[in-house]
């Protein structure tokens, strides 16, 4: 099984000790191309995420789990999957973040702007207030069942209705609706990993909670030279358009916004 041990890359790249000493991270490799991509995903989540992205650029396991929440922070996180390029021997990569993972993929730029070949922001907020939702009676629905969900059906339920629109899972697709295909498939890859421990839920939330780009950090990003593309889905019931539309304006000139018509996965 494929495992990087954090402490034996990591080496302090902001003069701060690393707090990742233990973690592993789960890693899987596709393809052997001279251009890299590394696909960091956000919270809740997991590599069979990526399954849909996978599939398209090259035609269960699960990390470890820190227990603290000074565990979690989104530079952390940064530091620990640019240990995982040092474990592959990767020097440059595009960096794909999706939600926390695009947080996190930006204090990632901000580290090491040099081993970037362009940056790929999914459905992300600046972090703080801007990861909450809007409050509607959907919005809240969806984060009671997500709190009760127990079992790997209850959970691909609620993250169908978090991640696509009800238009797009009431399409039909031969003698099925996607609505049903896709909860096979949901509850096949939660089944696969297992329901997220608590404490590994609420140290992520913490750290999109306190996750914050700094006017200096955005500078570093937009005098690397490499290209930002910011990618939202209108109908994103979490992270709210508004806010990546913000964060695309600081970026600029080097950023462009792109929306498309979906959800948290931006489903066409």
């Amino acid at each position: 099984m494929p495992f990087c041990e954090v402490a034996k890359h990591q080496t302090s790249l902001d003069g701060a000790s690393s707090s990742s000493i233990g973690t592993k991270i789960f890693y899987k490799t596709y393809g052997h191309g001279p251009t890299k991509a590394l696909l960091i995903i956000g919270l809740a989540g997991t590599h069979d995420s990526w399954g849909p992205q996978i599939n398209g650029l090259t035609g269960a396991e699960r990390s470890s789990v820190p227990t603290k929440k000074s565990e979690y922070t989104t530079k952390i996180m940064a530091k620990d999957a640019i240990a995982l390029m040092d474990h592959l021997g990767w020097r440059k990569a595009h960096i794909f973040g999706h939600s926390m993972g695009a947080m996190i993929a930006c204090k990632l730029a901000a580290l090491v702007p040099d081993r970037v070949l362009s940056l790929a922001l999914l459905n992300v907020t600046g972090g703080g207030f801007e990861c909450l939702p809007k409050f509607d009676s959907r919005t809240i629905s969806v984060a009671i069942r997500f709190l009760k969900a127990k079992t790997p059906e209850q959970r691909a339920a609620v993250d169908l209705d978090t991640h696509y629109t009800k238009e797009y899972l009431d399409e039909q697709v031969g003698s099925s609706t996607r609505r049903a295909i896709l909860y096979q498939e949901y509850v096949k890859g939660i089944s696969s990993t297992g329901m997220q421990s608590s404490h590994g839920f609420d140290g992520q939330v913490n750290a999109c909670w306190t996750h914050k780009m700094t006017r200096t950090e955005i500078e570093l990003i937009r005098s690397a030279g490499f290209l930002v593309s910011v990618i939202h889905g209108r109908h994103d019931i979490i992270a709210q358009i508004y806010h990546a539309r913000r964060l695309a304006k600081k970026l600029q000139p080097v950023a462009r916004m792109v929306d498309l018509h979906g959800g948290t996965s931006s489903e066409p």
